[in-house]
């Protein structure tokens, strides 16, 4: 079996398909390659927003679950999401843009030796952009080329997924010697770890706190984090080995665009494990990919309905020439 090959996506909350289409598309300039539902739940929006080609490792996606609270940050959460960025010139470039757009950022800051720039959105999502100014390891993906921004300073995928934890020493441990990270740096409290080629792309940073309480998931949280590996037997090989651990699964799970595997891996924390295909170009042309409502086979016996539980979301992009600024 081979070590996890770093990120695949997160997935997160949001108050506001809307809104949140809005803001990847219109100021981070991230490409919707899939507008779909929660497989689960066929009321709820499942928006995908990744590089221009979908790629895995590249994929931040939001649930719109109807009527769940605002959640609020603590410990025992997935609590931040990183975005990769080519340089550090970037970095100001994002500055100035979100200064512009009125996003309220931390400016720049340094962080295990990469330049850093935090963020928030309209529901106090947590983000991060990341230099891939001095990044060596798993490789990012291509940035939108039709979107609004310019190539150079565009985001290109998924970089360190950042978690705060109570109880450290027991998620140090699941970390290695269940999925094989390795830890390769400290500050106070704040660990690094890293899997499979490493980088900006494979890592998780691990914040010791017992001092916040704890997170309440709703919008403006993360509802899971995946990583990525090669096939469903790779998959079926990484569900042995979380159950000979003594962790429960979810075992096989079919989403069409990849194949799941699913765990609570600690107090609030849900890790998935995905392939790196089939994609998300099988049912929809490279050209309008994320334009229409997507639905699986499985579901697509139920379109009518499911039409009318989730109200029309204007995503029509390949018809608008987006002026790179």
């Amino acid at each position: 079996m081979n070590n996890l090959k770093g990120l695949h996506h997160v997935t997160a909350i949001t108050s506001s398909a809307e809104k949140n289409y809005e803001f990847f598309t219109y100021v981070l300039g991230m490409r919707l390659v899939k507008k779909t539902v929660n497989q689960d739940d066929i009321q709820t929006y499942h928006l995908f927003f990744a590089d221009d080609k979908g790629s895995a490792g590249t994929d931040m996606t939001f649930f719109d679950f109807p009527g769940i609270p605002k959640g609020s940050h603590g410990t025992d959460e997935i609590f931040k999401t990183s975005f990769r960025v080519p340089t550090d010139a970037a970095l100001d470039y994002w500055v100035k843009r979100f200064d512009r757009l009125e996003v309220k950022h931390t400016g720049i800051q340094e962080q295990f030796g990469k330049k850093t720039l935090s963020f928030v959105d309209f529901d106090d999502q947590q983000y991060q952009l990341i230099s891939d100014e001095f990044n060596k390891g798993v490789a990012s993906g291509t940035p939108w080329q039709k979107g609004p921004i310019p190539l150079d300073y565009a985001i290109t995928g998924l970089g360190p997924l950042f978690i705060r934890v109570a109880h450290f020493d027991f998620f140090k441990e699941m970390l290695e010697k269940v999925l094989l990270f390795k830890e390769i740096d400290q500050d106070g409290s704040v660990h690094l770890f890293e899997v499979g080629e490493g980088g900006n792309g494979a890592q998780v940073i691990v914040e010791h706190n017992t001092v916040l309480p704890q997170a309440r998931q709703g919008f403006g949280t993360v509802h899971h984090a995946a990583f990525r590996v090669d096939d469903r037997s790779e998959l079926e090989g990484w569900d042995q080995r979380l159950r000979s651990f003594g962790f429960q699964t979810s075992g096989f799970v079919d989403r069409f665009f990849f194949g799941s595997l699913y765990s609570r891996v600690a107090p609030q924390i849900l890790f998935e494990f995905a392939t790196d295909g089939p994609g998300f170009m099988g049912d929809e042309p490279y050209e309008t990919l994320g334009e229409k409502l997507s639905l699986p086979p499985f579901l697509e016996p139920k379109r009518e309905e499911i039409e009318r539980y989730v109200r029309p979301i204007d995503t029509v992009r390949s018809t608008k020439e987006f002026v790179k600024e």
